[in-house]
């Protein structure tokens, strides 16, 4: 599936394109999308004409063809905007199909004049409509790794009159599993914290941001710790009733994972304010991870890395149910033979 990265090229070209995808429940980087899509296309003056949104809730496919194959005005070239196109997966079998049969048609000869957004959080990739936009259109999956988000973060400092540390930007990207909706709003209140020119550093990240986490993720890992299964699973319920968001759980579970392997290979003589300087967290937090580090093997550390790895996939592949998802990871997590190992 091609990334943020191949359309910006692509744009940058102006190739013609008769209908992308942006795939992907992140606001941040839709909106970045959508907005490089209008400006390769249609000029400023010109976008009153020349850009349209469609709900295919409430304005119905129809509408949106007829649109699409009218000339625009003051404009070579028009863009519409279709929103929620997910909720065609909820609709009757013979509803989905003449929907993908009409779109189909559409795109099997396009309006050279048009270029269509079809924004979709998932799809289901097993459906007739998915298979034919995988076909027919440009699917851009809206997402980024680590390394990218963490660019990403100084950006958007820059935007908010801040600067950032490499080492902060790549602890935020980290905690907040690479999702730039939910970096920027955190880095906006960052921003604030040290003022119009200031400088934000891994420091002002762990004390404002992972400390915001920090009970959830260590209360999580001593259940985790103990193999007590039972209380994980209601911990994880309570979370997610409090509104928690399932990516940012295996976000910080990843990210403490990682803080936790580092600390396994601390000297064992090592106190929490020499292991604070090298895990880049205050003591108090430092101290957590040095206990904690203690109870479980390195070999399930790192079984736990992977199974979280597994599960992040998951849930950014669009699973139809990502809570069972959610609650398999916490069963290996918790598993009695991760238990025996930690034992030996």
């Amino acid at each position: 599936m091609p990334n943020i990265g191949n359309l910006m090229r692509r744009l940058e070209k102006r190739e013609p394109v008769p209908a992308i995808v942006l795939l992907g429940a992140d606001s941040y980087l839709r909106d970045m999308c959508r907005d490089a899509i209008i400006k390769a296309f249609v000029e400023e003056g010109a976008r009153e004409w020349a850009l349209f949104r469609f709900s295919v809730r409430h304005s119905g496919w129809d509408s949106l063809f007829d649109r699409a194959q009218t000339v625009p005005m003051l404009s070579s070239c028009q863009v519409l905007i279709v929103e929620e196109v997910d909720s065609i997966e909820r609709l009757g079998d013979e509803s989905r199909d003449e929907i993908a049969k009409s779109l189909g048609s559409y795109l099997s000869s396009p309006a050279p004049f048009t270029v269509l957004v079809l924004e979709a959080e998932t799809l289901d990739k097993r459906q007739k409509f998915a298979r034919l936009l995988a076909d027919k259109a440009l699917v851009v999956e809206l997402s980024i790794g680590g390394e990218s988000a963490a660019a990403l973060a100084v950006q958007m400092a820059k935007k908010s009159g801040a600067e950032i540390d490499r080492a902060a930007a790549a602890l935020l990207a980290d905690i907040l599993n690479s999702e730039p909706a939910r970096m920027s709003i955190e880095i906006e209140k960052l921003a604030a914290y040290v003022g119009a020119g200031g400088h934000i550093t891994a420091k002002n990240v762990e004390e404002l941001v992972v400390a915001a986490r920090r009970n959830t993720v260590w209360q999580l890992a001593d259940m985790i710790a103990s193999r007590k299964r039972d209380s994980a699973l209601a911990f994880l319920d309570n979370l997610l009733r409090e509104g928690e968001q399932m990516p940012a759980i295996v976000g910080a579970l990843a990210w403490m994972y990682r803080k936790l392997i580092e600390a396994r290979e601390l000297p064992a003589s090592a106190n929490a304010y020499q292991a604070a300087r090298t895990l880049g967290m205050r003591p108090e937090t430092a101290e957590i991870a040095l206990r904690q580090a203690r109870r479980i093997a390195k070999k399930d550390l790192l079984a736990g890395l992977a199974a979280l790895a597994e599960a992040d996939s998951e849930l950014k592949s669009g699973n139809p149910n990502p809570r069972a998802a959610l609650e398999f990871l916490i069963a290996r997590l918790t598993s009695p033979a991760a238990s025996a190992a930690a034992g030996r």
